[in-house]
């Protein structure tokens, strides 16, 4: 309830107009989501122990991280349909509502299965093994957001304007209703966060079977993540090594799952290797940036020493 309350005074009473989000705004916003998952993170220490809390911090870490990759894509989406920077917070904060339904019936069914079938634990370890190689030996693929089967199939069911019209996303076109290319962002935004959800769902069950647990620390993090996007999306590129971190964290988490029948990994620990990993990412790929920033100023000074030579 409280997450569906923020989500409509988000909407509804600070960003009732359409408007470019600026990145002081969205710092601030992330700030606050940060905020309000640590105060959840210790009301949890509270009401149901201190070692739920940490497996709350340590699902919202993973999931959070997982989920930075989720920004490059957003970002290609939005430059593949020439969304205007203004309308890109509406289109988020809706595709919110989506994910909420989403991965609460994704979780739901995950938790009920394992209630019965213990032994899925260990399929979604090897499955998050199995993805984590495959994201760290191989280039992520062209990513074409119009190819999306969502919107192949949504142009064949409905008819689709040929322009936009604002910030609506249905309109009148040859004078019969219209979906407007901007339904259709919001469309291929919904599928790609199943499309991540697939991987990221199965990393914090790695963390705790608890429904409830498992589904606040996606929500708290998918919340801060969606005004982080506009602080990190131009600058996600750089990021270089940040795939390959994430990699690590799934072949990470996904051994603790094969291994969990003979030994338990304490949730303390598990949240100290994906910060680690995550940080050196992080660390290496700014490091990488400069080096590449200099690069050109050194050869220009050897250069302008030969000349003068």
């Amino acid at each position: 309830m409280f997450i569906l309350v923020a989500v409509a005074l988000d909407l509804g009473l600070f960003h009732r107009t359409a408007r470019v989000v600026k990145v002081r705004e969205a710092l601030l916003w992330s700030g606050i989501w940060l905020l309000l998952a640590l105060l959840f993170a210790m009301a949890l220490a509270q009401w149901r122990g201190r070692e739920e809390s940490l497996q709350f911090l340590a699902g919202y870490l993973v999931e959070f991280s997982l989920s930075l990759d989720n920004v490059l894509a957003m970002a290609v989406i939005f430059a593949s349909f020439g969304v205007a920077a203004e309308y890109q917070h509406r289109v988020l904060c809706l595709g919110i509502v989506g994910a909420l339904l989403m991965r609460g019936m994704m979780i739901g069914a995950s938790a009920a299965l394992l209630q019965y079938f213990h032994w899925l634990l260990y399929l979604m370890g090897l499955f998050l093994v199995v993805t984590g190689l495959r994201w760290g030996f191989s280039k992520p693929a062209a990513s074409r957001p119009q190819d999306n089967w969502s919107i192949r199939l949504a142009r064949k069911l409905f008819h689709v304007s040929d322009g936009p019209d604002g910030g609506r996303f249905v309109t009148i076109s040859n004078g019969r209703r219209a979906l407007t290319p901007l339904a259709l962002v919001l469309l291929a935004v919904e599928t790609t966060d199943l499309i991540f959800a697939v991987d990221s769902i199965p990393a914090v069950f790695a963390v705790t079977q608890d429904a409830f647990i498992v589904f606040t620390s996606n929500i708290f993090a998918i919340l801060g993540l969606r005004s982080l996007y506009f602080v990190l999306a131009g600058a996600m590129g750089s990021f270089r090594y940040l795939r390959t971190g994430l990699a690590g964290v799934l072949v990470v988490i996904g051994l603790k799952m094969l291994v969990a029948r003979w030994l338990t990994v304490p949730t303390s620990l598990s949240l100290g290797v994906v910060v680690v990993i995550v940080a050196a990412a992080i660390v290496c790929s700014i490091l990488a940036a400069r080096r590449e920033k200099d690069a050109p100023k050194k050869k220009t000074g050897t250069d302008d020493r030969k000349v003068e030579k």
